[in-house]
């Protein structure tokens, strides 16, 4: 049912030429392969009413990532990586990029820790790119968060709209008979900056805004690859632009995995006219997801403080700063620890050493790169985050 203030997509006709067809017989195919390409509204000028149920579950959510945000407090440096790669790596996995948290943070440091590691990597720096150009949401900004996740995509036009027709369903050939075909690419540019004006408007909901905000973007679908991922990176980004969280990135691509379906089937929905489902979708999404989040922090908390009892180094020796380190960075190497201790690469061993014998930390030797240190305590934690979340196995 559609929303009352809210149009349904309209549709024009297009012609579908086979990219092996050439000459006469193109033109004969053409008069036989049409489909319907979709004509999205222009969405600046208009306010979306969610259901007056929804409306208040989105203000409620939106509540809880502020206080969520505002618990971290002075202990944001430790967890607003962490949290951030669990954004990054869940964004992911609903585009079926699956991958361990040691893949990941070693994949980081430039470990070979398989594709899929490296693109939910690219992800991370998607994301920091989205949050640091939230203060000013533009046509320009969100090229850029596609150009950071495309990077080593080259085939795909980081950071360039679209000059193709795109859609989705199963078939790779054609969008004859498909389930979504997004609008033609001419269309692109404009709706996308139209798209920008609906996103920087105060006076809607701030979750609602987001919620609406994604199901349009993913609806323009304006590269051939990685919208998903750029969409979701898009709604931190609204989220701190709209001062909802100002610290952190909640993982709320965690919550959206307990119901894929249920999230694919909202995006349908709003193409119908209908914003209900996407935004109750969001709601319980960050819903999820603040309590997912609290449990790992829990989870943190609990294994650092094991740790004092289980270090027996000197009260000096760098070890001890190192505990505080491993928290939001699982895997180092000997650059990245000597960075974060302001030391000289060479001392750095001794202290890793020290939290080898302790069983705090694991040692590896990557193939060029030197040994790896690695806490599989809260690389473990970190991945049961994903399993609470409805991470499907890993590849």
């Amino acid at each position: 049912m559609a929303s009352e203030n809210w149009p349904a997509l309209e549709w024009e006709k297009q012609t579908s030429v086979p990219n092996t067809v050439w000459g006469a017989q193109a033109e004969v195919s053409a008069q036989r392969a049409t489909y319907q390409s979709s004509i999205p509204p222009l969405i600046a000028p208009r306010r979306p009413i969610p259901d007056a149920e929804v409306a208040a579950a989105a203000d409620e959510a939106a509540r809880e990532l502020s206080r969520f945000d505002a618990e971290l407090g002075v202990r944001v440096n430790s967890f607003a990586p962490v949290l951030l790669r669990s954004e990054a790596a869940s964004s992911s996995q609903i585009e079926n990029l699956t991958a361990s948290a040691r893949a990941i943070f070693s994949a980081e440091l430039g470990a070979k820790s398989g594709r899929n590691a490296e693109q939910v990597a690219a992800n991370t720096l998607a994301l920091q790119a989205a949050i640091g150009l939230s203060e000013q949401i533009s046509s320009r900004a969100i090229a850029q968060m596609h150009k950071v996740l495309m990077a080593e995509q080259s085939r795909h036009a980081p950071g360039e709209w679209r000059e193709e027709a795109v859609w989705i369903g199963t078939r790779s050939d054609s969008p004859i008979g498909v389930e979504f075909v997004a609008p033609w690419y001419e269309r692109v540019p404009e709706l996308v900056e139209d798209l920008v004006r609906f996103a920087t408007r105060s006076d809607v909901s701030p979750l609602v805004s987001v919620a609406v905000a994604h199901a349009q973007f993913e609806t323009i679908h304006p590269f051939t690859d990685g919208n998903g991922r750029t969409g979701r990176a898009l709604a931190q980004s609204m989220l701190r632009h709209r001062g909802v969280t100002r610290t952190v990135a909640v993982p709320v691509s965690a919550g959206l995995l307990a119901d894929i379906d249920g999230y694919h089937a909202a995006l349908t929905a709003y193409r119908a006219g209908d914003i209900n489902p996407i935004v109750r979708a969001f709601a319980d999404a960050s819903l999820r997801a603040v309590g997912n989040a609290r449990e790992l922090v829990r989870t943190i908390d609990d294994l650092r403080e094991s740790w004092n009892h289980r270090l027996k180094a000197r009260s000096d020796s760098n070890a001890w700063k190192v505990l505080d380190i491993l928290t939001r960075r699982p895997v180092l190497n000997s650059a990245t620890a000597a960075a974060e201790l302001g030391i000289k690469q060479p001392n750095v061993y001794p202290p890793m050493q020290a939290l080898v014998e302790a069983g705090i930390v694991q040692s590896k030797a990557e193939h060029n790169l030197g040994p790896f240190w690695r806490s599989d305590e809260v690389l473990l934690a970190i991945d049961m985050f994903a399993k609470r979340a409805g991470r499907r196995e890993y590849r």
